[in-house]
């Protein structure tokens, strides 16, 4: 048995099926993960659930799978740039969304590996990092509609700035998703920063990436994520970035985790600005 690991697809279909291809992958042997991001931007964010769900794939929240949730609820308007219409004006419209809203914040796809969207924050332990996704869970996964819209109206935003674990409600769990669905740069003591996306070079004062700061109580595991798009592939001894630019002309990359093989399909150049 295998367990392979799909960056960011962002609703690039036609790319995904031609790196399935390329895998050596039995859906009655092997386990397929995506790192989340699965729709928006792309031309097929629908056909990339449909071909996710057949699979019997998972996959991890990313920021744009947040942002389908958040229009589709009403609680937020889409921009020019989405590519979300397909999903929203589909016939099994309520099938995907409840799919897509019922998957983790973050999974150990192996004992000694944590699979999440962005990153985590330096402070938290890997026993941490799921402790935390399970209440985002617990909100997002509820049977009781009303629990569910009122943690998505309230999610955007940047606030709290700063990881406490004192932080309570829905300051709470918006800092949750912030971190693992949207941290790039990040202090030591975990304030974090979203205004810049490109690499280490142009971190703002005090901020490093989050994957850099010495004292990371994750190191002990390989990390897996997706989401930041600039620094292209970059496998790490515990730290593996797989999302290589499928939508800006780059690659859409797989890696098998037990050997970290690497396997990619290039990607068309969908989108110019970020």
């Amino acid at each position: 048995m295998a367990t392979y690991v799909i960056g960011d697809v962002q609703g690039c279909h036609k790319e995904l099926c031609r790196l399935l291809e390329l895998l050596p992958f039995s859906t009655k042997r092997d386990k397929l993960w995506f790192v989340g991001d699965l729709v928006n931007r792309g031309p097929e964010s629908a056909a990339v659930l449909r071909e996710i769900i057949a699979l019997g794939a998972n996959s991890v929240l990313g920021n744009h799978d947040f942002h389908l949730l958040m229009i589709a609820a009403g609680f937020q308007k889409a921009k020019k740039i989405d590519g979300l219409d397909d999903v929203l004006t589909a016939r099994d419209r309520d099938d995907l969304l409840y799919w897509l809203r019922h998957r983790p914040l973050a999974a150990r796809p192996m004992h000694d590996c944590l699979l999440v969207h962005a990153g985590v924050a330096p402070s938290w332990r890997a026993d941490d990092v799921m402790r935390h996704a399970r209440e985002v869970e617990h909100l997002l996964h509820s049977d009781n509609e009303k629990t569910v819209r009122a943690f998505l109206k309230h999610l955007y935003g940047n606030k709290p700035a700063r990881w406490h674990d004192s932080l309570r409600g829905i300051d709470r769990t918006r800092t949750i998703v912030n971190i693992m669905a949207r941290i790039r740069f990040c202090s030591a003591d975990g304030k974090l920063d979203f205004s810049e996306k490109r690499g280490p070079a142009y971190a703002p004062a005090g901020m490093r990436p989050w994957f850099m700061h010495e004292r990371r109580q994750t190191a002990d595991v390989t990390l897996v994520c997706g989401h930041w798009s600039t620094l292209g592939l970059s496998l790490m001894p515990n730290v593996l970035m797989i999302d290589s630019g499928c939508l800006w002309g780059g690659m859409l990359t797989a890696v098998r985790l037990e050997d970290r093989a690497v396997f990619q399909t290039p990607g068309q150049k969908i989108q110019t600005e970020i």
